[in-house]
């Protein structure tokens, strides 16, 4: 009778997001927060990229892995944050339901694929840590793009599935999702469908695909700790660690982050904390991935400076040529 009742209802073809509408006193704040953590997470994430493709120093599987990286961090950012600032300019947080599963697509395959990549990563840092020797034969440059390419690949397909997993999914009831970006749990919730079945395929597949690149990576950074603790000097634990010391801070805000937000008790009184969770593992990584990978790597740094060494001298040679044809 119930389920009657539903269906003689219009299936609703809008969601409404509502982000951060809750906290009316932020809604300046956010606006004008948002827009400059925007430019400078696409700006510096392009410019790593383009670092390591124009500088032929940074042609090796490390910078590979980071510029893939950074590539993703791009895309990431973009699938959610230009919605949300222009729901934050004119006040409108609808979508249609299409749109709607477009977004949670391209979100839920790069989250996938920056695990893999994550992953991928860590091995790197193990194979270059733990196994110096064997480095160059283990991890040469034909592998290092098909370790990224696979991770690409397994990101966007396992996403495949799981939305035909989520396409039976019907709408009747309430639109409105508490949240500043598409997350399926919410959107799982608001369907009238039966979502037993596809709450536990979701669950088997986010499992099968994901816990292992997240125990991988946990598995090689142990390896990489004991090898580091066995160090006998002070200087060379420091030396090996500074080696991977970006990466695992990468890691660890990623994974903490993540993993804090979805294992705190479901609570009208947490959802903002863990919006601000959320906050910081879709927007504070892509942002500070940059700066942790140039700030604390020589050469990045070393790269950075050549590029704008070599630009000034362009600007002077113009200049000259300018002044003689004067």
């Amino acid at each position: 009778m119930a389920d009657t009742e539903w269906r003689n209802q219009m299936t609703i073809t809008e969601l409404i997001l509502l982000g951060f509408g809750d906290l009316p006193d932020l809604q300046f704040l956010l606006f004008l927060m948002f827009p400059v953590i925007y430019i400078v997470t696409v700006a510096g994430n392009t410019l790593i990229v383009v670092l390591v493709v124009t500088d032929q120093h940074l042609h090796t599987p490390m910078y590979c892995f980071l510029s893939n990286l950074s590539y993703l961090e791009t895309c990431y950012t973009s699938t959610f944050l230009p919605r949300l600032l222009a729901s934050l300019l004119n006040g409108d947080r609808t979508i249609s339901d299409s749109g709607c599963f477009t977004q949670l697509y391209f979100f839920g395959s790069l989250a996938a694929t920056e695990c893999y990549l994550q992953a991928v990563m860590s091995y790197d840092r193990y194979l270059a840590i733990c196994k110096p020797l064997h480095y160059s034969a283990l991890m040469n440059s034909r592998f290092s793009l098909q370790l990224a390419s696979g991770s690409w690949l397994n990101g966007c397909l396992s996403t495949v599935i799981f939305m035909l997993f989520m396409s039976p999914l019907i709408f009747y009831g309430p639109n409105e999702i508490d949240h500043f970006y598409y997350d399926p749990i919410p959107l799982i919730k608001l369907s009238c469908s039966d979502t037993y079945l596809i709450v536990l395929r979701d669950f088997i597949l986010a499992s099968v695909l994901t816990l292992p690149p997240f125990l991988l990576t946990l598995t090689f950074y142990v390896c990489i700790i004991s090898t580091i603790m066995n160090i006998l000097s002070t200087s060379g634990r420091q030396k090996t660690f500074s080696t991977c010391s970006s990466h695992f801070i990468m890691v660890t805000i990623f994974y903490g982050t993540v993993m804090i937000a979805y294992m705190l008790p479901k609570r009208d009184k947490l959802r903002d904390p863990k919006k601000v969770l959320s906050l910081c593992y879709t927007v504070l990584t892509p942002l500070v991935n940059p700066f942790i990978y140039s700030l604390r790597n020589r050469e990045v740094k070393e790269a950075l400076c050549k590029a704008v060494s070599k630009c000034g001298f362009h600007k002077n040679m113009q200049r000259l040529q300018d002044n003689k044809l004067a």
